[in-house]
């Protein structure tokens, strides 16, 4: 695998050629939010073994008080930003509070470098400090997205998502959803199968998509006969079907609802259409089989349901601004694929 941090170098093709461990500073900030504090170092430093270097700091280095009366015992002192690849910002209970300017000038030094820049919760209101979230679109937990906001009038705040991707810089709506960005990063770096392995073992579900909506009403998957779920029912379908042609009449015949019935429950269970969910699947099966296997691109094609290999290559790459085979170069597992 290679990893594709924003401040990677990268070849003439674009694609990074750095395979050192990815160097992640997580800083704690006054009254840090226990939960979002440990996600990144959880999901980062323990169950993704040798392929990131996670560090804690603090501003001098000095112990933080987290929300809840505990003291967080820091690794180092904000000297740590000038040496991470990524900076991460947990939420923390103070998040209105002006920060120190040396806080603020080791942030801004990090982003200006080229780090990449992440937020969990609250900790939006670190980089709004900073000025890294100027003109560009974030989040943070519904209950704060009104006050970032009102306090920040450059920032275009969405509230809808749980997570915003803006390349180098990303923020992440509250609590669970740091997990979801936290698995973001990690297919971002090292691939989808990787991230999968690494939902797995943290018992999370593989993915939630960036888009989907903070009020997300949560279903399991496939239900059970006590607890019929329509719209997992046709998830499991489509993803069934993916290599033929589906429309959402289809979809409507094989669970015996109205189309309008299911757009409503897809809209509430998924937070997107079932066409856009569909294709969305499409994508990330044939990143999949991109990764683990040697498969014509054609035969891929058509095994997602995505027609013709010219059609295959313009959905992916709109979808992941790789081609195929970019994306087969950057995060194929190398030897041992299956034919």
């Amino acid at each position: 695998m290679q990893k594709n941090p924003a401040n990677s170098p990268k070849n003439s093709t674009g694609l990074v050629s750095d395979l050192s461990r990815i160097k992640v500073a997580i800083l704690a900030l006054p009254e840090v939010l226990a939960l979002d504090f440990g996600i990144p170092i959880q999901i980062l430093g323990r169950n993704t073994p040798g392929l990131y270097d996670v560090a804690t700091c603090a501003a001098g280095g000095r112990p933080v008080v987290a929300s809840g009366g505990f003291s967080v015992a820091p690794d180092r002192g904000l000297d740590l930003l000038a040496e991470a690849d990524t900076v991460i910002i947990p939420g923390y209970t103070r998040s209105r509070d002006p920060l120190p300017d040396n806080i603020l000038g080791a942030l801004v030094a990090a982003h200006q470098r080229g780090a990449r820049m992440v937020s969990i919760c609250s900790g939006a209101f670190a980089l709004a400090q900073a000025g890294i979230l100027d003109g560009l679109s974030a989040t943070t937990h519904w209950e704060s997205t009104a006050d970032l906001a009102r306090l920040f009038p450059r920032i275009t705040v969405d509230e809808n998502v749980l997570f915003v991707d803006n390349g180098q810089v990303l923020t992440s709506a509250g609590v669970a959803a740091g997990i979801d960005l936290c698995l973001h990063l990690v297919r971002s770096d090292w691939g989808v199968a990787q991230g999968n392995l690494t939902a797995r073992s943290i018992v999370s579900a593989p993915r939630r998509e960036g888009t989907q909506s903070q009020f997300i009403e949560h279903r399991p998957m496939f239900g059970n006969s006590d607890q019929p779920t329509d719209v997992a029912a046709a998830m499991e379908w489509a993803t069934k079907h993916m290599h033929q042609p589906i429309t959402i009449a289809d979809i409507c015949a094989a669970t015996a609802l109205s189309e309008r019935t299911l757009a409503r429950r897809f809209e509430m269970h998924a937070g997107t259409t079932p066409m856009k969910w569909l294709a969305n699947q499409r994508v990330e099966r044939a990143k999949g089989l991109l990764e683990t296997t040697m498969a014509p691109i054609d035969r891929i094609a058509s095994s997602v349901g995505l027609g013709s290999g010219t059609n295959f290559r313009s959905i992916f790459k709109k979808s992941t601004s790789l081609t195929p085979s970019q994306y087969r170069h950057a995060f194929s597992a190398g030897e041992g694929l299956q034919p």
